[in-house]
This record gives C-alpha cells, structure tokens and sequence, in this order.
C-alpha cells in the first residue's frame, strides 16, 4: 500500500460537473493498494497518516499531525500509484489489486481515519475523477513501501 500525501488549504474531487467530496485544510491522500495488501495494512497506514507530523507549530516546526490540528482528509483511491516503472517506457500495474479486492481495503483505510476522529471524503471508486487542490507548503510525503 502507497499513499501520496499533500498538506492542502482545500481540495476536492470531481466527477462530470459533480463534486463528490471537499474539504478545506487537511490532507489529500492518493491512496494504491497492492495486491498483496491486507486489512492490517490499511488499517496501520490510516493511523500512520492521520499521525504524521507535517503541520507546523507556533515556531513554524512540522510538529502538528492531522489529529492535532483538526484538520480533514480527501482520499482518493490511484491504481497508478502502484506502477512498475523498472522496464521500458510503459509502466506496468501488474502488482496492483484488482477493484474486487482493492475497493474493501480503500474503504477499510477510510473508515480506520474515520475511526480516529478524522473527517473523510471521498470520491468515487474506480472513477475517472479531476482531482482539484491547493497544496500547502507546497508539502507533499510518500507513505508505505
């Protein structure tokens, strides 16, 4: 499991004309599930995120977590994530979970934030969505293997 995290002022998730979800300051969260990923993964990751320390502190230090702050999660689920990108030019999603067995799991990591005491949205899962935000910092953190 992957995740790509940006600190953002806001952001939100666009399918056709609809946004699905928004938040305002917080963490975008693009999330990869591997195939050989598993419930404990998910669940581990989500509690890894919502206490990652990239918000400052009165002194301007990345002290503040999510949790700290108060602050929301856009998560939004990205296969692409989980590219090979060793050989050739073309990447490879081969080690990407299918949607039957990734979807449980994107939907595990939200409910475990959930469990945390962070809001969460989302988009739509296997959608193709326009993912709009305004990073923070800009800061940006790469989280699991």
């Amino acid at each position: 499991m992957r995740a790509v995290v940006q600190r953002v002022s806001r952001a939100r998730v666009v399918v056709g004309d609809e946004t699905l979800g928004s938040i305002g300051v917080g963490l975008c969260v693009l999330l990869g599930i591997a195939l050989t990923d598993e419930l404990r993964e998910a669940e581990r990751l989500a509690g890894k995120i919502a206490r990652l320390r990239i918000f400052e502190n009165d002194a301007g230090k990345f002290d503040l977590s999510l949790l700290d702050t108060g602050g929301e999660a856009l998560v939004v689920s990205q296969f692409t994530l989980i590219a090979d990108t060793a050989k050739g030019n073309r990447p490879s999603f081969g080690g990407a979970a299918p949607p039957e067995r990734a979807e449980p799991l994107y939907e595990r990591f939200c409910q475990a934030l959930r469990e945390l005491g962070v809001p969460v949205a989302t988009g739509s899962f296997g959608a193709r969505m326009a993912v709009e935000l305004v990073n923070d910092g800009p800061v940006t953190v790469v989280v699991g293997d």
